[in-house]
Parts: structure tokens; C-alpha cells; sequence
């Protein structure tokens, strides 16, 4: 009987199919999905400070880049009349900032600040909503194309047209016009908005200054935040470069310091001699003073070259300098005398 329900059991499991082959795969990646999503799920996002002092160094070497840009533009321009582009000065920043934000922010490309500190623009918006994928705190999308096209009307356009309205505000003299005229009513508005946006910008440094987050206003008010483009960057630091300069900051503030201290005549007379041009002194005007340049007053004579020198100016050199030479020849003076007048002795002129 028990051979019977085993022949039984046995035949009813050969009619089953058997699984496939490849079923622990599918069960394995099933599986893992899972329980990857609960382990991102579970685990918050790594906060992730991005440098201050990079951030900085990025804002001002966007600047440097545009002030560079600028001198190369002017160059083009320097055969034409002096004061051409003086005039159109705002447009021609305004051009430039506008060049940068095309080919960097628009494209979805760091300004060229950013690139070198390893910086780019992301949308925080979309961070907030998505914080559970976030887990280095560098991932997340970039600026939408409204945050690029408000990033560009903001600072483009918002500071060609302040520059533009200071420079009409101040040609048309509104702060000189009456109290109750309407444009002494607008120099005020304007000088209380540049005030109010000063206050803000300071605050917004402060704050930025503590979190890390947001160098301005604009980028405070788009949401557009400064992370890092890579999580691995090699920053290499020429120390040649840098002891070059500390050689040379070093050498200008020594001279800086004993430059006051040295008498530039006396170093003048020094070199002259060694000067190849030892005539260009006498090859100006012989009426006049060779120390005041101005006609003199009361002439007198050097003894014995003759050149002739206010009564004051010859004086007083004499007597702060025992040793003094002529302005012109660098003869030794050893006497003065008046213009159709006597000498007068070296001891007598110093006294």
C-alpha cells in the first residue's frame, strides 16, 4: 500500500513543470531593488560644505575675466576720438557680462571663476523636493532655463540699468534741483534704494558668511547655489610662484620704507655724472631758475659756471647743502654774485 501512494506521488510530480534555470536572478534583482530602496530611503543625505573662500575667489576672478575682456575691447577702439567709449561705457559692460552668461550659465557651463574653483550652479528648489536622492551633497540638476533668463535680466539688465540711471540722474543734477520738484523726489528714491540694497547685501553676507550658502541676493532669491562640479580636484600651487612673490612684496615695502628717508637731490647729483646726456640740463631755458623754473625775481649769479638762479632758491640750496652743485652743469658753487654785482664769499652766503 505504501509502495502504491509512493508511485502515486512520485508520477503526480513529474507532471509539474520544473522552474527555470535563471529564476534566482530574477528573484536576486527583485530582491536588491528593494532593499536598496529602503537603505537610501533610510539613511539621510550627507551635508556637504562648500568653501567660503572659494566661492569668493571665483566671484572675483569672474571679474578680473571681465575687466581683461574689457581692456582687449578698448585696444580695438584706441584709433578712434579720446572719450568715444567713455560714453557707452555701461553697454559696453553690460555686452561683456552678457557674453559670459551665454556661453556658461545658458549652456549649463560654470562662469569661468567657477570652472577654475571647481564650482557650479544648482537648483535647490529640486533638492528640497528630492532630498532622499541626494546622498554626497554635490548630485542635483542644474539652473532651469527661468532661473538662467532671471539670473541674466537680474544682473545684466539690472545693473546696466542702474548705471544708467546714475550717471542721467547726476548729468541732469536732480540732487541740485528744488525740494518739491519731482526730480529731487526721484534722487531720493534712488539714493534710499541704493541704501536698502546695501543694508540687504551686507546681511546676506553675514548670513553667508555663517551657512556657506549663497554669495548675494540674486542667487539667495533664484535658489541657485554654488556646489562643487567634481568630488575630486587637485588644486596645484606653484610655491616658486609664491615665494617670488613674497621676494617682491617684501623689496617694495623696504623701499617704500626708505624711500622718505633719502635726499633725491643728493642722489640726482650722484648720477649725473654717470648720465650720458650730462648736457640736458643746460639745454633748457637759461633765463629762467633751474629750481623754480620761473623767471627770476632777484638774479643772481653762480660762481664760477654763471648760471643764473633766484636770490631765494640759490640761498637757501647753499645753506642746506654746504656741497651745493649747479642744477645745469653740476659745477661746484663756491660763491654767488648779483647780476651786475659784487660776490659774495661761500661762508657769507651760508651765514
Amino acid at each position: 500500500m505504501e509502495r502504491e501512494n509512493l508511485v502515486a506521488a512520485s508520477s503526480s510530480s513529474s507532471t509539474l513543470n520544473p522552474p527555470p534555470e535563471d529564476a534566482w536572478i530574477h528573484a536576486y534583482e527583485r530582491l536588491f531593488a528593494k532593499w536598496k530602496s529602503f537603505a537610501d530611503s533610510s539613511q539621510p543625505p550627507i551635508p556637504v560644505s562648500i568653501s567660503r573662500v572659494n566661492q569668493v575667489d571665483a566671484a572675483r576672478l569672474d571679474v578680473e575675466m571681465s575687466a581683461m575682456l574689457k581692456e582687449q575691447l578698448v585696444k580695438v577702439f584706441s584709433l578712434m576720438k579720446p572719450g568715444f567709449l567713455f560714453q557707452y561705457e555701461p553697454e559696453l559692460d553690460a555686452f561683456l557680462e552678457f557674453l559670459i552668461w551665454r556661453f556658461s550659465i545658458w549652456v549649463d557651463k560654470p562662469t569661468p571663476g567657477n570652472a577654475l574653483m571647481n564650482l557650479r550652479y544648482r537648483d535647490e528648489r529640486a533638492i528640497a523636493v528630492r532630498g532622499k536622492e541626494v546622498r554626497t551633497g554635490l548630485e542635483g540638476p542644474g539652473l532651469t532655463v527661468s532661473q538662467k533668463i532671471w539670473y541674466c535680466l537680474s544682473t545684466v539688465g539690472g545693473q546696466y540699468i542702474w548705471a544708467r540711471l546714475q550717471s542721467f540722474s547726476a548729468f541732469r543734477r536732480w540732487g541740485d534741483s528744488e525740494q518739491t520738484s519731482l526730480a529731487r523726489l526721484a534722487w531720493t528714491s534712488i539714493r534710499h534704494v541704493e541704501g536698502v540694497y546695501r543694508a540687504a547685501s551686507f546681511f546676506n553676507l553675514l548670513i553667508f558668511l555663517y551657512t556657506g550658502r549663497y554669495r548675494n541676493i540674486i542667487e539667495r532669491a533664484l535658489k541657485a547655489r554654488l556646489v562643487y562640479g567634481s568630488p575630486n580636484m587637485n588644486r596645484a600651487v606653484s610655491f616658486e610662484y609664491m615665494n617670488r612673490q613674497l621676494v617682491w612684496n617684501e623689496f617694495s615695502e623696504m623701499l617704500l620704507l626708505l624711500l622718505p628717508l633719502l635726499n633725491s637731490s643728493s642722489i640726482k647729483r650722484l648720477l649725473l655724472p654717470f648720465s650720458k646726456d650730462k648736457s640736458s640740463g643746460s639745454s633748457g631755458d637759461e633765463a629762467a631758475c633751474p629750481i623754480c623754473q620761473g623767471n627770476p625775481t632777484i638774479p643772481f649769479l653762480a660762481v664760477p659756471c654763471q648760471h643764473r638762479y633766484c636770490y631765494y632758491c640759490l640761498r637757501t640750496r647753499c645753506a642746506a647743502t654746504t656741497s651745493f652743485r649747479c642744477s645745469r652743469c653740476n659745477e661746484p658753487v663756491i660763491a654767488m654774485q648779483r647780476q651786475g654785482g659784487l660776490i659774495s664769499s661761500l661762508t657769507s652766503k651760508i651765514d
